[in-house]
């Protein structure tokens, strides 16, 4: 029996230990995933319980993603790269940070590298968008209201020419081919727009579609919902989990089947 949870705050909606505990019973891995409420004072003494009892991993959500790097024994180079650690590995030679959120985006943005992508926020998962995008020629847009990250964002991606737009030149974004929203709920309420040539891709999943969604969807533009992005970056932390090889496609396909099902209750 292997010993995983997330934690992070809030965590009532986490749609985690359904997505793991669907996969391992499909694998035929025995394991027990739990959810923590942890917050960032409390991770210290959470992660040090976690290692001590045996666990084989962690997957982290907000705000835990930074403060993780200060305790894992080792953090894996794309890790590094974007500061940011959403899963954790316990192995007999210590603990491992990593960022399967990057590696996830890398799945989902192939189709637009090389493109024109704008990014909403200046937090870790636009860093993570942001490290997904190195090397691919990509031309990227941030908007943020924040003047204070911009030498962390291009830290993520240290070949990329990035212009830093203020949030409310929202507007001058629509020529590009994808935006990202990679804000809280509630953020880009305010954001209008009217006509677009940009598809959009949004990180979260609850609640959603948000009304900027709706406004692209009633746009015709393909959307991509935040359960794709959970589910991909799942995918590969399961795989580091349980050790096991396994079908993405077919993963894929199963664990996005019980996520939707799981929100429209």
């Amino acid at each position: 029996m292997i010993k995983l949870a997330v934690a992070g705050s809030p965590i009532g909606h986490s749609l985690s230990p359904l997505l793991h505990s669907t996969a391992y019973e499909i694998l035929g891995v025995k394991a027990d995933f739990g959810s923590n409420e942890v917050k960032e004072q409390d991770f210290g003494n959470y992660y040090f319980e976690c290692k001590n009892a045996g666990f084989r991993g962690l997957a982290l959500t907000m705000p835990l993603k930074e403060i993780s790097i200060g305790f894992v024994d080792r953090v894996d180079p794309i890790a590094k790269q974007i500061s940011s650690v959403n899963t954790i590995i316990f192995e007999s030679t210590g603990s491992i940070g990593i960022s399967t959120d990057l590696l996830a985006f890398k799945n989902l943005l192939k189709p637009y590298f090389g493109k024109k992508i704008a990014i909403l926020g200046a937090g870790g998962t636009a860093r993570a968008a942001l490290g997904a995008l190195k090397g691919t020629g990509t031309e990227v847009t941030v908007l943020t209201r924040s003047l204070t990250r911009h030498d962390q964002l291009h830290a993520a991606a240290v070949d990329l020419d990035i212009d830093f737009l203020d949030w409310h030149n929202f507007e001058e974004i629509q020529d590009r081919d994808l935006i990202i929203s990679t804000t809280p709920a509630g953020a880009t309420d305010g954001l209008s727009v009217i006509s677009t040539k940009a598809d959009f891709f949004e990180v979260i999943y609850h609640p959603w579609p948000t009304e900027l969604a709706k406004r692209y969807q009633n746009l015709g533009k393909h959307v991509i919902g935040g359960l794709s992005l959970l589910v991909e970056q799942a995918l590969f932390q399961i795989n580091y989990f349980s050790q096991k090889e396994f079908n993405f496609d077919q993963m894929r396909t199963d664990l996005l089947k019980v996520a939707y099902e799981a929100i429209k209750k």
